[in-house]
C-alpha cells in the first residue's frame, strides 16, 4: 500500500471516531502511567533497601543499674559485653552510647514535641550500638552472644522496623500494579471496540477494495496503524505524566527528605528511561490488540 494512501486512510479513520480515539488514548495513557509509576516504586524500594542495608544496627540496651553506674563503659559488665560483641563473627564496630548521649539524640529527634520536655537522661538506657559486616548472619550471632547476659535489658534489631516500612511500600507497589492491570484490561477492550467501530464505518470502502483484488492485509493495515498511533500517543502522554509527577509532586513532597538522605531521591534518568519505554509498549500493545480483533471479529 502506498504511503500517501495509508496516511489518508489512517487520518480519516481517526477523525471519524474522534471521541472513541480520544478515549482510547486517555485510557492507554492512564494504564501505562500506572505501570510506569509501579516500576519507579519498585526501583525506589530497591534503592531504599540498598541505602539502609549498610546503616542497620543491632542495639544492645543495658539495664538501668549498668547505665546509671557506668557512664563510659569501663565497668566490668559493660566492658565484658563490649568485648564479647567485638569478637562475635559478623560484627564490624561496637560503639557505646551513654544515657546523656542517648538523651541528646532523643531531644534532636523529637525537637518541638512535648515528649522531649518530659524525658530525662535517667529514663533512657545506655546502648551498645553494633554495626554489622554480615547483615544475614550477624543479628543471630549477636543475639546468641549476649542474650540473657547480665546487664542486657533488650536487644533491638533495626531490621524489624525497616521491614514494616518495606511491607508498606510493597503494598503500595502491589496496589499500583493492580490498578495498572485493571486499566490495561480496560484499554485493551476499548482499543478492540474502537477498531471494530472503525472497520464497521468503512465497510463499504473495504468491500470495494476487496472486490478489485486488494488483499486482506492491505485492508487491515490502516486499522492496525490507527490503533498503533493511538497507543504511541497514549504512551507518550504517560511519559509526560511521569515527568510532570516527578517535578510537580514527588520533588515537592519528598525533596527535603531526600536531601536529608532519609530516602533516596527519584532519579531523573530512571524517569526518562521509564517514560521512553512506555511509548513503544503502548504502540505494541495497541497494535497487537488491533490485529487480534481484526482476525477474530472483523472480516475485512
Amino acid at each position: 500500500m502506498r504511503a500517501a494512501l495509508l496516511s489518508r486512510e489512517v487520518s480519516s479513520g481517526l477523525r471519524r471516531n474522534i471521541t472513541m480515539t480520544v478515549a482510547m488514548v486517555l485510557t492507554t495513557a492512564v494504564s501505562l502511567l500506572s505501570v510506569g509509576a509501579g516500576l519507579l516504586i519498585v526501583r525506589t524500594i530497591d534503592d531504599i533497601g540498598a541505602l539502609y542495608t549498610d546503616r542497620l544496627e543491632i542495639q544492645v540496651a543495658l539495664t538501668q543499674d549498668t547505665s546509671s553506674n557506668d557512664p563510659d563503659c569501663t565497668g566490668p559488665i559493660c566492658f565484658r559485653l563490649r568485648n564479647v560483641l567485638e569478637s562475635t563473627p559478623g560484627v564490624g564496630e561496637v560503639r557505646f552510647e551513654s544515657q546523656q548521649e542517648a538523651y541528646t539524640r532523643f531531644k534532636e529527634l523529637f525537637a518541638g514535641q512535648s515528649v522531649a520536655d518530659v524525658a530525662r537522661p535517667q529514663s533512657l538506657p545506655s546502648t551498645l550500638r553494633v554495626q554489622l559486616t554480615d547483615q544475614a548472619a550477624g543479628p543471630d550471632a549477636v543475639r546468641a552472644a549476649v542474650a540473657n547476659q547480665v546487664g542486657v535489658r533488650e536487644i533491638i534489631d533495626q531490621r524489624d522496623v525497616v521491614a514494616k516500612l518495606f511491607d508498606f511500600l510493597g503494598g503500595v507497589r502491589n496496589v499500583a500494579f493492580a490498578l495498572a492491570l485493571v486499566q490495561a484490561v480496560a484499554a485493551v477492550l476499548l482499543i478492540s471496540n474502537t477498531v471494530q467501530v472503525s472497520a464497521f464505518t468503512r465497510r463499504t470502502e473495504v468491500g470495494v477494495m476487496r472486490l478489485v483484488g486488494a488483499t486482506r492485509w492491505t485492508t487491515q493495515l490502516p486499522f492496525l496503524v490507527e490503533a498503533t498511533v493511538a497507543g504511541l500517543i497514549g504512551g507518550a502522554l504517560a511519559g509526560v505524566g511521569l515527568l510532570a509527577g516527578k517535578f510537580l509532586v514527588v520533588d515537592d513532597l519528598l525533596g527535603a527528605i531526600a536531601q536529608s538522605n532519609v530516602i533516596p531521591p527519584v532519579q531523573l534518568t530512571d524517569v526518562l528511561l521509564t517514560s521512553a519505554l512506555l511509548v513503544p509498549v503502548g504502540g505494541v500493545v495497541a497494535g497487537l490488540t488491533g490485529y487480534v480483533t481484526l482476525r477474530l471479529y472483523v472480516k475485512v
